[in-house]
């Protein structure tokens, strides 16, 4: 068995939290490929390492005065070697890091050097290769991953290395240029390995037990899902859900590799296991339950709508016209609404609604702001009666009133539409009535 292990900053923010993760690797001999992010916050008013190698640059491009800033920087690494008591020096490191920031490099660059300098420290507290991402993670001009020639590199790289740490967020272009990923990229880049080496599992360590049917800070200790599909959590994710990178999630469901969430202050627990598809029931009807504030719908009326061959598509036009994405379009006989984001939305409204004049010439526009969607998800909602009354009899229950109503074929999902100042309130009564209840 093969298992490729990515750690994130938080996993990874001071010495005592590498002895955790050292532990962890070392208690099972198929954890491989070891992928580590930047050091993150040791504490709650504490700064991420990304973060400071950002603003040091912005001071090396501006002022040309970062000494201190990247000496800070360094006293970070320093007290994490100190901590785990290794002789490794990162001197020489910072010398070429000081040279390249005054130089101009690049932010990306700078922005890489967080997992680069944590890489080196993992390699060595473990005793095993380091491989930078820069030698084995391509990239085409414009940015765009080179999925075939970082595939060949990681593999032929493999064949020499049985175990390595390879850092997170970064690779580069053709010429040796550092090129990083978005944030929370090291996700990615350990999905990228894991696809390469047809690992058996793919293990995202966090700091949470996996992914929980609602965000923790509506509901209290909300539940942690067993077991979770990739459409599943790609719905979850598009409304909110933020454990995974959701880029991460291509390169492995192409080769059906299973991702583990897991908990590195709690490596006993079993954590989440997203999948292709699974046969396990959720001890739920539905399987999470994720939201988004800040919305607004604008809703076309006219007469005989219906009968307009492409009518909807002009409606659409409107919007496109404008660079507005639209998230739903509820549609009645003679009404169509859409729902789009306000802050996108509210400096073109009127363009919208004098284009909507000229291509659909409707009988009344209207518009309602600061509106949430829901979305509910489960897989078991399908073979399952009466889901949406269980839901809509829930908010009833909690005074809500249900602005939109929005289900797919697939039934995997059902998308409510609340005022802003009733979305933490559905979202309780939503958890209560599947999850507390088990309704």
């Amino acid at each position: 068995m093969k298992k490729v292990v990515k750690f994130g900053g938080s996993s990874l923010a001071d010495a005592e939290q590498f002895k955790k993760v050292g532990d962890i690797i070392r208690s099972d001999a198929t954890r491989r490929y070891i992928i580590p992010s930047a050091p993150g916050k040791r504490h709650s008013k504490d700064t991420k390492v990304t973060d400071m190698l950002y603003d040091c640059y912005r001071s090396a491009k501006g002022s040309g005065l970062f000494e201190e800033k990247l000496k800070a920087i360094e006293e970070r690494y320093q007290e994490i070697l100190e901590g785990l008591k290794l002789s490794l020096s990162l001197e020489e490191e910072f010398e070429i890091i000081h040279r390249n920031f005054a130089e101009g490099i690049g932010v990306e660059y700078a922005a890489s050097r967080g997992e680069y300098l944590n890489g080196k420290i993992m390699a060595a507290y473990l005793d095993i290769p380091f491989l930078d991402a820069a030698s084995v993670i391509r990239f085409k001009k414009g940015g765009i991953l080179d999925v075939a020639v970082t595939d060949a590199l990681l593999q032929k790289a493999f064949e020499e290395y049985d175990r390595a740490v390879i850092p997170g967020f970064y690779g580069a272009l053709e010429d040796g240029t550092i090129k990083t990923f978005s944030r929370g990229g090291s996700d990615i880049t350990g999905s990228i390995v894991a696809r390469a080496i047809h690992a058996d599992v793919y293990e995202n360590w966090t700091d949470v037990s996996g992914v929980m049917v609602t965000d923790p800070r509506i509901v209290e200790n909300p539940e942690v899902i067993d077991t979770v599909t990739y459409r599943e959590l790609r719905e979850l994710s598009y409304m909110g859900a933020t454990v995974l990178h959701e880029d991460a999630i291509f390169p492995v469901r192409q080769e059906g590799i299973p991702i583990n969430i897991r908990n590195t202050n709690r490596p006993q627990d079993r954590g989440t296991f997203i999948v292709e598809s699974t046969c396990k029931k959720s001890p739920y009807i539905i399987t999470g339950i994720a939201g988004k504030k800040g919305f607004c719908s604008i809703n076309i009326e006219k007469s005989m709508m219906n009968s307009e061959i492409g009518f909807g598509r002009r409606v659409l036009q409107v919007f496109e016209d404008q660079g507005i994405s639209f998230e739903h379009t509820p549609s009645g006989i003679d009404t169509f609404t859409v729902y789009v984001h306000q802050s996108e939305f509210e400096e073109k409204e009127q363009q919208v609604i004098a284009g909507l004049h000229r291509l659909v010439q409707p009988d009344v526009v209207e518009m309602e702001s600061d509106l949430s969607l829901i979305a509910v998800v489960g897989r078991g909602m399908k073979s399952t009666r009466g889901t949406a009354g269980r839901i809509f009899a829930a908010l009833a229950h909690a005074n809500v009133n249900v602005k939109m109503i929005d289900q797919g074929s697939s039934e995997l999902n059902i998308i409510i539409g609340v005022e802003d100042r009733d979305f933490e309130t559905a979202v309780k009564a939503i958890y209560d009535i599947f999850v507390l209840t088990k309704l």
